[in-house]
């Protein structure tokens, strides 16, 4: 068992050096269909939940990996299998991991009643309730789905609820894989998010300059998703040569890598942004034809 959990954290450490992709959605499967391989040979109650939580985990990975690539369509049958593995393992911190990533699901397929409701039942995990950390995310991860959906007051007032509830975590405590990746920075960056779809662009570039600034430095995915965040706050307020700037240290920032389906898809959204603010300006058409091949899916 320790070795599968060793396995989960290597498949965390793959999805931070490469992102989603095939290749992590079927090691994610394999491994979880090994956890359930050793049912018939655990003898307590207690272990079998242990492996039905390990299982959940990696099938949860599994469908982050797909959500991150952008190929929605298979995650959503990896969650539902996550979250009935989460239930037989009596599992509250694999739930919450299982609802939190059917928010975002939902948001990526603007479904935003949906991603509203999936971040509310993480919110009624028992995890939640116990743990600042998790109150914290799931706060944020509503007001990410209440803005997309026009309720922009009510985010605003989840945004605070999160930073109060993080405030009272505690950093050096101990915590699950899948959740090592939030922290002050990942909230100043969803601060980003609500404030632009608010219509707030000049609070939504603070809040990506102090991601930026409280990001690891190992962070390079979330670093340069966080760059093309800012680039769109800059957009948004017209300030187009500086927000093409910003996009294009994008690509210095992954030196090459491929980029996340999720990350094409945001920087998609940028230049649709910038021909519609700027249909003649040339600057828009050198972005475009600079950087087309280098964010385009293959």
């Amino acid at each position: 068992m320790l070795r599968l959990r060793d396995d989960v954290e290597r498949l965390v450490a793959l999805d931070a050096s490469r992102g989603g992709h095939n290749t992590l959605e079927q090691a994610a499967l394999a491994g979880a269909g090994e956890a359930l391989s050793l049912q018939g040979k655990s003898t307590t109650q207690r272990v079998r939940q242990r492996l039905y939580a390990l299982a959940s985990d990696f099938t949860a990975t599994a469908a982050w990996s797909l959500i991150d690539a952008g190929q929605l369509d298979g995650a959503g049958r990896h969650l539902d299998r996550a979250l009935t593995l989460a239930g037989l393992a009596q599992d509250s911190e694999m739930a919450m991991q299982v609802w939190n990533l059917r928010a975002m699901l939902a948001r990526q397929r603007k479904r935003y009643p949906e991603a509203v409701a999936a971040a509310q039942a993480a919110q009624a995990t028992a995890v939640v309730r116990r743990s600042p950390l998790h109150a914290s995310l799931a706060q944020a991860r509503v007001a990410v789905g209440l803005v997309h959906s026009g309720d922009s007051r009510a985010a605003l007032r989840c945004l605070d609820r999160a930073e109060d509830a993080l405030a009272k975590a505690d950093p050096a405590g101990r915590r699950a894989t899948w959740i090592s990746f939030y922290g002050p920075a990942e909230l100043y960056a969803l601060t980003a998010i609500v404030h632009d779809v608010a219509g707030h662009p000049a609070e939504a570039e603070a809040a990506s300059h102090r991601a930026l600034a409280a990001l690891p430095g190992s962070y390079r995915r979330n670093r340069a998703h966080t760059t093309a965040r800012l680039a769109l706050a800059q957009l948004h307020q017209d300030d187009v040569d500086q927000a093409c700037a910003t996009s294009g240290t994008v690509f210095t920032i992954m030196d090459g890598a491929p980029l996340p389906g999720r990350m094409r898809q945001l920087l998609g959204d940028f230049q649709r942004d910038l021909i519609a603010r700027a249909p003649t300006a040339r600057i828009a058409h050198e972005w475009s034809d600079r950087y087309r091949t280098e964010w385009s899916p293959s």
